[in-house]
């Protein structure tokens, strides 16, 4: 069976395209939330409490992080596309929760089932694109993914923003999920295939030393594994913060709902779009550079944002933002996949994302208490801080990978 499988981007293009969509539309399902629930929770629950607020993304975080793992522990047993299908079927009742929520309590709960639906779905479909197009393509290929996922993120944020302005925060944002979520699970179920055959293939020319525990070497103990994955939960605590304080503080601002939309559309999409460029430079430059330069750019960005308040200072600051964030975000899915063999590939990913998107429960909870005791900006600069310690921590901590990825122990 492996003998007729060949691994490369060209090679399976069609499968690797199928995915692509998929992940747009998964990346479409967190759009929902990304410009409106401030004013949501306000105006339709009447909480104005930073913590609060920002509960929902604790839920969101805690869940997907823990969805990850178990994702890449159980990928092999069960099957990518098994677990891909389950997860579009923890979308479906999203939607209908935040139109009809009865409490906030409902919505926190619509965002633990988001959680389970993104730890599953994108992880899934992360794991099947490495899968597929082996160690020449692995940087473009996850360049790819980002770019789609987060594009999408950016453009339904974009579509909510300008909804909401014009009909009002619900219900009608969020009937966008119900046909996103409806679209995803049809094109999982019916058009994408398993990948385990691919890693079978892969495994016969691969020669990277086992890791023999994969959750404690990628988290604490492989100075390669653990620099890539402290940084991923710096990424995304920035991006908590990001999530659940820009919008509030636009608000401080007196932005109205267009405008808010506009200023945090642009962070993810140029995020989206740039990862079609920095993907493919992670497969020629050094990834250590491209991770402490990426990181280094948004610290210094976040800590720009409470000085420059006018629309056209913010919108270049998110365009910053973005591209610090495309540096390092197919990097780190490519540099973990170089540092691990194929066979427990999925698992260390799974670990990665574990820490990573806990970040968004750690930087929702640290930004929403620092805010509320001493003010939204201390908060962001607080964060942006953090941000050029865990660059630092890339810089000084983690060795160079080389093209043939063995362990740096």
């Amino acid at each position: 069976m492996t003998e007729k499988i060949k691994l490369g981007l060209k090679e399976n293009w069609q499968q690797f395209s199928i995915l692509v969509i998929v992940n747009a539309f998964v990346g479409g399902m967190v759009g929902l939330e990304r410009t409106i629930f401030p004013k949501f929770a306000e105006t339709e629950f009447g909480i104005a409490s930073t913590t609060a607020i920002l509960s929902f993304i604790v839920a969101f975080g805690i869940t997907k992080a823990l969805t990850n793992y178990f994702t890449g522990k159980l990928a092999n047993k069960f099957g990518r596309k098994n677990l891909l299908v389950l997860g579009w079927i923890f979308a479906l009742p999203i939607p209908f929760i935040l139109i009809y929520a009865p409490s906030w309590n409902w919505v926190v709960f619509a965002n633990i089932l988001l959680g389970i639906n993104q730890g599953l779905a994108w992880s899934s479909t992360v794991v099947m694109k490495i899968d597929l197009v082996g160690e020449k393509d692995r940087g473009m290929a996850m360049g790819i993914n980002e770019f789609a996922g987060y594009f999408a993120v950016g453009m339904v944020a974009l579509l909510t923003g300008f909804i909401a302005q014009n009909y009002g925060v619900t219900p009608y944002p969020f009937y966008l999920g119900i046909g996103i979520s409806i679209l995803g699970l049809l094109l999982s179920v019916f058009l994408v295939k398993d990948t385990r055959v691919f890693v079978q293939k892969e495994e016969g020319s691969v020669k990277t030393v086992e890791l023999s525990n994969v959750f404690v070497e990628t988290t604490f103990k492989n100075k390669t594994l653990s620099s890539i994955t402290q940084a991923g939960l710096v990424n995304n605590l920035n991006d908590g913060m990001i999530w659940g304080l820009l919008p509030i503080l636009l608000l401080s601002f007196n932005y109205d709902a267009k405008n808010i939309g506009i200023i945090a559309a642009i962070y993810p999409a140029v995020w989206g779009i740039g990862q079609l460029f920095t993907g493919r430079m992670a497969d020629i430059y050094p990834k250590k550079a491209l991770l402490f330069l990426g990181m280094l750019l948004q610290g210094i960005a976040i800590l720009l944002i409470p000085y420059f308040t006018e629309f056209y200072q913010l919108a270049t600051i998110s365009t910053f933002l973005g591209l610090g964030t495309a540096l390092v975000y197919p990097t780190f899915l490519s540099a973990i996949a170089d540092a691990t063999p194929p066979r427990q590939r999925a698992e260390s990913i799974g670990v990665f994302r574990l820490w990573r998107d806990l970040g968004y429960a750690v930087g929702a909870i640290l930004s929403g208490i620092i805010a509320d005791m001493f003010g939204i900006e201390y908060s962001v600069l607080s964060i942006g801080a953090i941000t050029i310690l865990s660059a630092l921590v890339i810089q000084f901590r983690m060795p160079s990978l080389r093209k043939k990825a063995k362990l740096d122990l």
